[in-house]
C-alpha cells in the first residue's frame, strides 16, 4: 500500500477538535481549582483538599492528552513531507507512530473523563446524605 499525501492529512481536523476540547477542559479546571483554592483559604476545609488533589491529577492527564495529541499531529506534519519526498517506508513508520500517539491521548482521555465522573459522584452521594440528614 502507498501512502498519498491525504491521508495523514485526515488527522488535522480530528486533531484540530480534540485540542480546542482539551484547552477547555484544562481551562475549566484551572478556573474551579483557583476558585477552591480561594474557599480553602477562606474556610480551612479539608474537603476542599481532596477535591484540589484529583483536580491536580486531572490536570496531569489532560497535560499528556494535549502532549500526545500535538506530537501526533507534529508527526503527521513530518510524514507529509516525508511522502513528498518518496520516503514510503518512513512516512508509513511514521503515520503508525502518530496513530498510536493519537489513541494513547483518546485513552487517556478516557481515564481522565472516568476520574472526574467519579469526582462528581462523590459530590452527588455526599448531597444525597446531607439531605437524608
Amino acid at each position: 500500500m502507498e501512502l498519498t499525501i491525504q491521508t495523514p492529512a485526515l488527522l488535522f481536523p480530528a486533531v484540530s477538535l480534540l485540542l480546542i476540547a482539551y484547552t477547555n477542559k484544562f481551562l475549566a479546571i484551572a478556573n474551579l481549582i483557583r476558585k477552591l483554592v480561594c474557599d480553602y483559604e477562606e474556610q480551612r476545609n479539608h474537603d476542599l483538599l481532596k477535591q484540589i488533589h484529583t483536580l491536580r491529577r486531572r490536570l496531569w492527564l489532560i497535560r499528556w492528552m494535549q502532549v500526545f495529541a500535538v506530537s501526533s499531529i507534529l508527526i503527521c506534519v513530518i510524514t507529509m513531507f516525508f511522502i513528498y519526498e518518496g520516503w514510503q517506508v518512513w512516512s508509513k513508520v511514521l503515520f503508525a507512530t502518530s496513530l498510536l500517539m493519537m489513541m494513547t491521548s483518546l485513552v487517556i482521555t478516557i481515564l481522565e473523563t472516568i476520574l472526574s465522573a467519579g469526582a462528581l459522584n462523590l459530590l452527588l452521594r455526599d448531597i444525597e446524605e446531607k439531605s437524608k440528614e
